[in-house]
């Protein structure tokens, strides 16, 4: 069963917007247990910048719904390993949609955060994670960021940093977060970890593209890392994000 608003709205007017009226974050909640989807339901809608927009238990609506409502975030409560939650990142990588995803985990730490990431999932929360962080999660998440709980970031570091053995001289050099980055690569780092693409770095800072590669080249290679995931985990990890 799914229950749907029709879409609303996506800005504020630019009166509301001159008055401090927050833009209301649209989101839609996909999970199989009732108690747990109706209980977060009304925990969501029971805040002033935020709307709950749909609800949806099963694979053979969620899609449909995704597409037709294109909320702003997608509270995700089926595991990333299952054909449903694959469909859900094809649907919005296909329809080419801003929805961001926020994966809902369980308190086991089975879950695979690395491949949610990889997926293109924004967010990881515990299902036991506390109200306020929940709340704190879905708005710094729509603003941009990667939101990970502080349990899945070491979980995936320690992952990262087994997969690199080969690399450990190289990031020892490195650890004084990293002292040896330049000051635009700083910003580069910065804006990789709140989930920029080449194209937006590139006009945000002024620079070609080109420009943008060959600064993520050298990043790479002074870090050690093999990939923006995992430079998006170190900066995360050592902080390299703040004040950008």
């Amino acid at each position: 069963m799914a229950k749907i608003a029709p879409p609303a709205p996506r800005s504020i007017s630019s009166t509301d917007r001159a008055a401090g009226i927050p833009e209301t974050i649209r989101v839609l909640i996909a999970d199989d247990k009732t108690l747990f989807r109706d209980g977060l339901s009304n925990l969501v809608a029971a805040q002033p910048d935020l709307a709950v927009v749909g609800t949806v238990d099963g694979a053979a609506t969620a899609n449909e719904q995704l597409k037709f409502i294109q909320p702003d975030i997608v509270l995700l409560g089926w595991s990333i390993a299952t054909p449903a939650s694959q469909r859900i990142f094809g649907a919005i990588h296909d329809g080419k949609l801003q929805t961001r995803v926020i994966l809902l985990i369980p308190d086991d730490g089975k879950e695979d955060v690395v491949e949610a990431v990889r997926l293109g999932c924004c967010g990881v929360v515990p299902r036991s994670t506390s109200t306020e962080l929940l709340l704190k999660s879905i708005r710094k998440v729509h603003a941009g960021e990667i939101w990970l709980d502080r349990a899945s970031t070491a979980d995936v570091i320690r992952r990262l940093t087994k997969k690199g053995a080969g690399n450990v001289a190289a990031r020892q050099g490195i650890r004084e977060h990293g002292a040896a980055l330049s000051t635009r690569e700083r910003e580069i780092v910065g804006l990789i970890a709140q989930g920029f693409k080449n194209k937006d770095m590139a006009e945000r800072l002024f620079i070609s593209e080109q420009t943008v590669k060959n600064h993520l080249h050298n990043i790479f290679d002074k870090l050690g890392v093999s990939d923006r995931l995992e430079l998006a985990l170190y900066a995360i990890h050592h902080k390299l994000h703040e004040g950008a």
